[in-house]
């Protein structure tokens, strides 16, 4: 089967088509034929320094063709795989972190790979490989932040920072769930589309560079319940106004 592998210290330009042997599953592990990955900024980070010769991305789909025993999931199963297949509950330990696939892992970039199967969730009929793709690290993450570690509700206001997958993600899950939206980016294109997916507010942060204040004003000046921060040292001081 073949894969892409990063080379150590190759950066970007070291991703190369490598042949490597079919999968083959251990006990409570499923071989997956990949049909789809997606791309996150974690995974373009990782392949600029990388620092070991390893296959990148950690968000794919596919259909099991090989389960091992005990594995409970039927040849022909349409999956997703997980961010970190071994954290399945509790707290996560450094030990989970180390195992995130495409970091110090191989990842799924590849035809085949194997991971297990508790690790893995059934795509439903009405998502393509592609869609299910994305789910892994980006939708995870929104509704980590949304409905976990906060538990937002409906009639709240959520602040989503820039157009990227963990803020559209946010945005639906936020339409969804009947709260308030307020999204920024420096696109007027992007922000007409994210109108269209249910925002009640945009700002576009080039022509307002106090946005923090744009969205204050359309809170009335409350602000808002939660920001989805994903812009790091660049908004982290602007959105503790808002």
């Amino acid at each position: 089967m073949q894969a892409y592998r990063l080379t150590a210290g190759g950066g970007i330009d070291g991703l190369t088509r490598v042949e490597l042997p079919d999968r083959t599953p251990g006990p409570g592990e499923v071989v997956i034929r990949v049909r789809a990955t997606s791309l996150n900024y974690r995974d373009l980070g990782l392949a600029r320094r990388s620092a070991s010769a390893v296959v990148p991305l950690s968000d794919g789909a596919g259909e099991v063709i090989a389960a091992g025993e005990g594995a409970r999931l039927e040849v022909g199963a349409r999956v997703a795989g997980c961010f970190m297949p071994y954290w399945r509950d509790g707290d996560v330990t450094p030990e989970y972190q180390r195992d995130a696939l495409g970091g110090s892992v191989d990842g799924v970039l590849a035809e085949q790979i194997v991971l297990p199967a508790q690790s893995v969730v059934r795509i439903p009929e009405y998502l393509s490989f592609e869609e299910a793709a994305t789910l892994p690290c980006a939708a995870l993450t929104a509704w980590n932040a949304m409905f976990e570690a906060t538990r937002l509700k409906p009639g709240q206001t959520v602040l989503l920072l820039g157009t990227g997958g963990v803020s559209i993600f946010g945005l639906q899950l936020g339409v969804a769930a009947g709260m308030r939206t307020i999204v920024t980016s420096s696109s007027d294109e992007k922000l007409e589309r994210a109108r269209a997916l249910g925002a009640h507010v945009t700002v576009n942060y080039r022509e307002r560079e106090d946005w923090e204040r744009a969205v204050l004003d359309a809170t009335g000046g409350r602000g808002v319940d939660l920001v989805l921060e994903v812009g790091g040292v660049g908004t982290f001081a602007n959105r503790n106004v808002c």
